[in-house]
Parts: structure tokens; sequence; C-alpha cells
């Protein structure tokens, strides 16, 4: 009998969420020499679009450790590297820190078989961002316990939490995992137009059994979707 050839390996994509912090003395710069840093900025982000995927954020008002997001997708980790590397290189670059930064991969979750529909959030391979107004970005973080119960024990609790996940369609959710690439578990990220929503949904996911088992969910990025341009003119 002939042997069976292996099974191709799906192709995932790495995931980054990148908030940076632009240092106060950037802002006393002549005004030329702050225009010029913008625009050099802003070619850079544009350039590196042709190799992944780019989403801008301002968090100026939502956070105060941090001025912008960047929500990078790609195949390939070294993208990420080449990326800050040229951000690193431009006049604004010189002026940024990073106070939070969360890497990731796509990998199916195992607890949506029951619940699967067209473009459900657990069976995609792909992240494709959407154009809602709103991004809530944190790292998440599960109890050793969570690990040491049953597969069945597990899944029940989660049929809960993706029922709860269900009433409000109004909010996207994009999980990624971090095992071993970085200090979370899973980057969890909620695309929305209605904050209240999210915010609502989150409050009910408290009063959920899985949530005995959340060890960290904390901290919290959120950012309000702006064309790159306009994230940089709101800088100063």
């Amino acid at each position: 009998m002939a042997e069976k050839e292996p099974k191709a390996k799906e192709k995932r994509q790495f995931v980054r969420f990148a908030a940076y912090r632009v240092d106060p003395a950037w802002r006393r710069l002549p005004q030329q020499e702050r225009d010029a840093s913008r625009k050099e900025f802003l070619a850079a982000l544009e350039e590196v679009r042709a190799t992944l995927i780019l989403r801008t954020y301002s968090c100026l008002g939502t956070r105060g450790d941090f001025d912008f997001l960047l929500w990078l997708i790609s195949d390939r980790l070294e993208a990420f590297q080449d990326f800050q590397a040229r951000l690193l290189k431009t006049g604004l670059g010189k002026y940024l820190t990073l106070p939070h930064s969360y890497l990731g991969m796509t990998k199916r979750s195992i607890y949506v078989d029951k619940h699967v529909h067209e473009g459900q959030e657990g069976v995609r391979l792909t992240v494709k961002p959407g154009e809602a107004k709103y991004l809530f970005v944190y790292p998440f973080v599960k109890t050793r316990d969570w690990y040491r119960l049953t597969r069945s024990a597990r899944q029940g609790m989660m049929d809960e939490h993706i029922a709860v996940g269900h009433r409000y369609p109004s909010v996207k959710l994009n999980t990624t995992y971090s095992f071993g690439l970085d200090d979370q578990e899973f980057i969890v990220a909620f695309e929305s137009d209605v904050p209240a929503d999210f915010l609502d949904l989150v409050m009910e996911l408290r009063e959920t059994e899985a949530s005995r088992y959340t060890l960290r969910d904390t901290p919290i990025l959120a950012g309000i979707a702006v064309p790159a341009e306009t994230m940089l003119d709101l800088l100063g």
C-alpha cells in the first residue's frame, strides 16, 4: 500500500500590536523640523504596506502612556524587524519609545467547532481587519488550573463564553496566540463602532464561569482608527 502524503501545513500569519509614545521634546522642535520628520515617518509607513498589512490608530485621549497604535500583520516575522528598524531611522523615530508591544500568531481555536459559520472568528487562519472606528486590544493569560481541567469541562465553559459574544454582533473579535512568542498566551483585539456594546460585552463576560480562570487581561490598548497622516498630525 502506498504511503499517504503528509498534509500540507496551513499558512498562518504573525500579528503584532505596537503602542508608541512620542517624547514631549519632539513637540518643542521648530515647526519646520517637525513637519519634515512627520513626512519622513509617513513615507516609511507607506513603504512597508507593500510587505505587510498595517492599520493605524490614534490613542490621544484614551491612554496616558502612549500616543498611537499600529496593528501589523505579515506572513514573515522578519517583516516586523525590518519595519521597526525603518521607523527608528526616521527623525520622528528618534523620539519614540514603545511602552507596549504584543506579538502573536493565528491558529484555529479548539473550542468553536459547534459554533462554526462562515467568517467565524476562531476558524480563520488569516486576520482581516475591518473598517470599524474603534479598536480595543489586551493580552490574555489563563491560570494553570484552567489547563488542568478536562477538555469537556473547558468546552462547556467556552460554549457559554462564545454564546455571550454572539449577543453583541457589533463587536468583532480577533484572537491570536502567543505561547512561547511573548509574555501573554493570547492577544484579543475587538473592533467595533459602538464602544458601549464592547463595555457591556466585557462586563457580561465577567459573570461567566470561564472568567474564574483569568489570570491577567491588562493593560488594555484603546485606539481610534484614523489615516496615518491624521494620526501623525494629531501628535502636535
